[in-house]
């Protein structure tokens, strides 16, 4: 097990090394760079640069002098600073060796237009996109499997019947619609204000005791976490159900029911160990998904700081060290996150080696 799992963490490198280098690739023909940027704002047409997503002041250089059309009327040595600024006077391959070397000691630079370095920013918003996505995720596999696990063995009951409409109505209904819908029952929206609405913790967080910090943290988290959890217990459900059904209608199962063997005897002693592997295999793939993508119209409606939303603002804003530093993050606990699933199958089945499974 442990050459196996030095294999994988030296695979790592070279998919990390992939991953940054096609990105960085792909960013080199994309209009609309952090220089364009600048140019734009000098010009004064800043807020049109926005709007047109590329297009008018982003047009490409034109002619010899390497100047864009945007940048007319400028002095060549103006615009020759700010691309030295932003360390495009380097050459591309020039500037990707530097940003590697970074990469290697955790140094990311600093951000083009919030003056703070990367770690800094990533640093200072993980708290809140870690709880979000800890919280969330446990909450949904708590709730998802024991629920699977209810529906496959009463399959076909009222119960079944009625937690699948549940189950349905979860899953239709998006979950930045039902945070405004949180927002507007019990967070001051038009009834009750029950529950804070911006913020992982109130302003004097500090100043308390700390069962009481614990409590304004759990209170801050509630509707943001309730939001998605609803959001994206239903295809886990669904799915524990499904695999628990397959593996009770197999023919080992018939037969430690001949035997006597109670049903839960039979639940947890057989079927829970080949039926939870495919549940256990998303489990790295739902975290990342809920951590980096589905909280991000969460983190817009409770006003909530986080790595989503300063992902996608410096999509946006063409703020290249922020866009690849927190890539590189998000990339580096995802593969993590797969080796850790490999041990979570060695856990739920001790009979799998994956030791010998590799030197076939």
């Amino acid at each position: 097990m442990a050459a196996y799992l030095l294999r994988r963490l030296l695979l790592v490198i070279p998919t990390l090394f992939g991953i940054i280098a096609i990105n960085f690739a792909v960013v080199q023909f994309a209009p609309g760079g952090p220089v364009e940027q600048m140019i734009a704002e000098l010009r004064g047409h800043g807020n049109a640069m926005g709007r047109m997503g590329g297009e008018g002041v982003h047009e490409a250089a034109a002619g010899q002098s390497g100047l864009y059309r945007g940048a007319s009327g400028l002095d060549p040595h103006i615009v020759a600073d700010i691309r030295r600024m932003f360390g495009f006077d380097k050459p591309p391959l020039t500037r990707f060796w530097h940003m590697l070397k970074g990469y290697v000691r955790f140094d990311f630079g600093r951000s083009f237009f919030r003056d703070q370095t990367v770690l800094h920013l990533i640093l200072h918003k993980m708290p809140v996109s870690i709880s979000l996505g800890l919280w969330s995720t446990l909450l949904i596999y708590l709730v998802s499997i024991p629920l699977g696990i209810v529906k496959a063995v009463r399959d076909g009951s009222r119960i079944d019947v009625a937690t699948s409409v549940i189950v349905l109505i979860g899953y239709a209904i998006p979950g930045f619609l039902f945070a405004i819908l949180l927002v507007v029952l019990f967070a001051g929206g038009s009834f009750v204000e029950w529950f804070p609405l911006r913020g992982l913790v109130s302003d004097n967080w500090a100043s308390l005791s700390w069962p009481a910090r614990i409590g304004d943290y759990l209170w801050h988290m509630a509707l943001p976490v309730t939001a998605m959890v609803v959001g994206g217990f239903a295809s886990l459900t669904m799915l524990t159900k499904n695999c628990f059904l397959e593996e009770i209608r197999k023919q080992y199962v018939l037969t430690a029911a001949a035997k006597g063997a109670s049903l839960n005897r039979i639940l947890y002693g057989h079927v829970f160990r080949n039926a939870m592997l495919l549940i256990v295999a998303g489990f790295p793939a739902a975290f990342i998904g809920i951590l980096f993508t589905s909280a991000l119209l969460v983190e817009i409606v409770f006003s909530l700081d986080g790595l989503g939303l300063l992902g996608f603002e410096s999509a946006i804003a063409r703020d290249y060290p922020v866009m690849f530093g927190t890539l590189y993050i998000f990339t580096l606990l995802g593969l993590l996150l797969q080796i850790v699933g490999d041990l979570l199958y060695t856990v739920v089945d001790p009979r799998i080696d994956f030791e010998a499974r590799s030197g076939r």
